[in-house]
């Protein structure tokens, strides 16, 4: 390497330590957003408020009602007065759902009929209304088994036994945090890159630069390869959180993932330094990468999974990088996930690699011009 490349590459780490507000952005952001977020950006439904209006008032609706209020998910039961309550418990949002036993709960339970209850649930948060659903509906299924077992009755024709592959537990930092582990890697990644030249604009030394004995190529690709040294620090720094603070195994190779993180950081580099040559100022390579990094978290499959998507959409994400080391790094962290199913998510982002930085490398050498 020549020795003006590795001054150029000194400098550019230099000059994100030095200053105060990339220091904040880079290096303690990260660690602090991994932290939290891997506690706040969970579809796990806790702390449910239900409301409840008991017409039996018999000892087995309340043993019902006392399943609920035992429960971890439900952290308070409201009781109601009557039918005109609850309408305006939904609409305040007092309560996520209302459970309604009728009159003739006990009765029919005695009479071995079917004792129907009704669950109201506030659609408004579909997904919160679909799992509390489920955890109703699973104590109630409880009941109903130990009333089938003291009244001697057989139980129902077919039991649903549960077992969930790669996470036991059903953790949700295990589930969270390698997807998490991915959008943050693509965040570093962007900044850095991004603000590389865009910086040198700003603060008017892009020109010294220019005159130096470097060449276009070799400039940018001094910058690439600074922002490449930076990410893989930082994400080794939020690995290190997830596995030994967050308590998330890893149980892929540690080489295949960081061979893959490799490639799909010159993916992710190669855009940010296009945005980078596009901008004149920080600010504005700043909101070019909020202008990729929304659409393509949403699309990587990172919230909700690719499958639930249109088609067309699906085959449009084919050409996201998050999408393809969302997958990577969930594989490295839960499955040890084997190399050929690595591979055919790596040639995508080698081929995405190319061509963002080739297009990076032809718009510098163009504004240079």
């Amino acid at each position: 390497m020549r020795s003006s490349l590795w001054s150029l590459i000194v400098k550019e780490l230099l000059a994100n330590w030095r200053d105060r507000r990339n220091r904040i952005i880079l290096l303690i952001s990260p660690m602090i957003q991994v932290l939290i977020f891997s506690f706040a950006a969970t579809q796990e439904v806790k702390n449910v408020t239900l409301a409840v209006l008991d017409e039996n008032r018999s000892v087995l609706s309340r043993e019902l009602i006392s399943r609920f209020e035992g429960s971890p998910q439900f952290s308070q039961v409201i009781r109601l007065q009557g039918v005109t309550d609850i309408a305006p418990t939904i609409d305040s949002r007092t309560a996520l759902a209302v459970l309604h036993i009728g009159q003739e709960f006990s009765r029919n339970l005695s009479a071995r009929q079917p004792a129907k209850v009704q669950l109201i649930l506030d659609g408004r948060s579909s997904n919160a209304a679909q799992i509390t659903q489920g955890y109703a509906v699973e104590i109630i299924d409880r009941l109903n088994a130990e009333i089938a077992q003291g009244a001697g009755l057989r139980g129902p024709p077919s039991v649903v036994v549960a077992r969930t592959w790669f996470n036991p537990n059903s953790d949700t930092l295990w589930s969270t945090v390698p997807g998490l582990f991915a959008v943050l890697t693509t965040t570093v990644g962007m900044m850095v890159s991004a603000l590389s030249v865009a910086r040198e604009r700003e603060l008017g030394s892009f020109e010294q630069l220019l005159v130096s004995p470097l060449t276009s190529l070799e400039i940018l690709a001094g910058k690439a390869l600074s922002a490449l040294l930076i990410a893989i620090a930082e994400t080794t720094i939020i690995m290190v959180i997830a596995m030994y603070v967050l308590g998330v195994p890893m149980e892929g190779s540690m080489v295949l993932l960081y061979g893959a993180m490799i490639v799909y950081l010159l993916s992710i580099i190669g855009i940010g330094l296009f945005i980078s040559s596009l901008s004149s100022t920080q600010q504005q390579a700043i909101i070019g990468v909020f202008m990729f990094l929304a659409p393509a978290i949403l699309l990587s499959g990172y919230a909700t999974p690719v499958s639930n998507m249109p088609d067309w959409l699906q085959t449009l994400t084919l050409v996201n990088p998050v999408r393809h080391f969302v997958v990577i790094a969930k594989g490295a962290f839960l499955k040890d996930l084997p190399i050929d199913v690595i591979a055919a998510h790596l040639w995508p982002l080698a081929l995405i690699a190319a061509a963002t930085l080739s297009a990076a490398t032809w718009l510098f050498r163009h504004k240079t011009a």
